[in-house]
């Protein structure tokens, strides 16, 4: 029986490097792509699958992030603030796990985006999870379709959708496409304090509950000013 998740969380508190001169005064989630904030392209992606909570980190502009979102219904959003310090992918999760509740919930950065399939790639990721074997359900895209990807690859993936993280020198036939499904369980005796989320894929790859799922449609790695007109490009002609 698919559970549907209720919450989600959605990292929205980096600084955006890659992306300047954009993220001088803008934080990389209000970075317009196809006439909408990356941001908002998560956020309604969520809405549109019935996320009814979205607990969103901010640190780097965090006023702006918090302006933009203070009129959106849905999903309700709650802001876990990193002003003081940020905590890098693991320890923004630990920080918001209260608000995140008992269940299990999608994970997404703020600046991943990508077209659909047939169906919502969300809709596959709650129907393919199955607690009793998996900690972290990830959404991988391949990396030689993916627009605006020339990296070497994050996972290899087993028949049983089970993942192998890419050695160092090596390559993948997968990206990680920055959205999830997480048990809270992945998170116990997490470190305190700053921590990549990576540690603790790693930790339930060696446990056999690191598991993969193909995205069906497109994915865009929109990275650098140079990678929004690729995505757009994308968009439009999917929209044709």
């Amino acid at each position: 029986m698919t559970i549907f998740p209720h919450s989600a969380m959605v990292l929205a508190a980096g600084r955006g490097e890659r992306m300047r001169p954009l993220t001088n005064r803008l934080p990389k989630p209000l970075v317009p792509v196809a006439g909408k904030p990356l941001l908002d392209h998560v956020l309604d992606r969520l809405a549109a699958a019935g996320i009814e909570r979205a607990v969103v980190n901010v640190h780097y502009l965090a006023d702006l992030i918090e302006r933009h979102l203070a009129g959106r219904q849905k999903p309700r959003i709650a802001i876990s603030n990193e002003r003081e310090k940020l905590l890098d992918t693991g320890g923004g999760v630990v920080k918001a796990l209260a608000t995140l509740g008992s269940e299990p919930f999608f994970h997404v950065n703020s600046d991943t985006i990508w077209i659909d399939g047939e169906k919502p790639n969300l809709e596959r990721l709650a129907e393919a999870f199955d607690p009793t074997s998996m900690d972290a359900l990830l959404l991988l895209a391949p990396t030689a379709a993916s627009i605006g990807y020339a990296g070497r690859g994050d996972y290899t993936m087993t028949t049983d959708g089970r993942l192998r993280r890419r050695p160092e020198q090596g390559v993948a036939p997968f990206v990680y496409a920055g959205a999830a499904l997480l048990r809270p369980e992945l998170f116990k005796d997490a470190p305190t304090g700053v921590f990549p989320l990576t540690a603790l894929f790693d930790r339930a790859e060696k446990e056999g509950r690191l598991h993969g799922l193909r995205l069906e449609g497109v994915w865009m790695h929109v990275g650098t000013p140079e990678a929004i007109a690729q995505a757009e490009a994308a968009i439009a002609a999917s929209a044709a």
